[in-house]
């Protein structure tokens, strides 16, 4: 599943880099904890690498 907004790509960067232990998890916060918990690193992968050209830096329906 593709990022939607700057937002959710960045969180997904976030949780991504905690997932493979370039990062503390107790450093996540907010959406990034959820999807740390809640995804695998593929997912995350998938949502991180989304290109962010044209993407607003929120979702307007969240």
């Amino acid at each position: 599943m593709p990022a939607i907004s700057k937002a959710q790509q960045k969180a997904a960067g976030a949780a991504l880099a905690a997932k493979r232990g370039e990062t503390k998890v107790g450093e996540l916060e907010g959406a990034a904890r959820s999807m740390y918990d809640s995804m695998s690193e593929a997912e995350l992968e998938k949502m991180a690498s989304t290109p962010r050209k044209g993407k607003p830096e929120h979702d307007a329906e969240s």
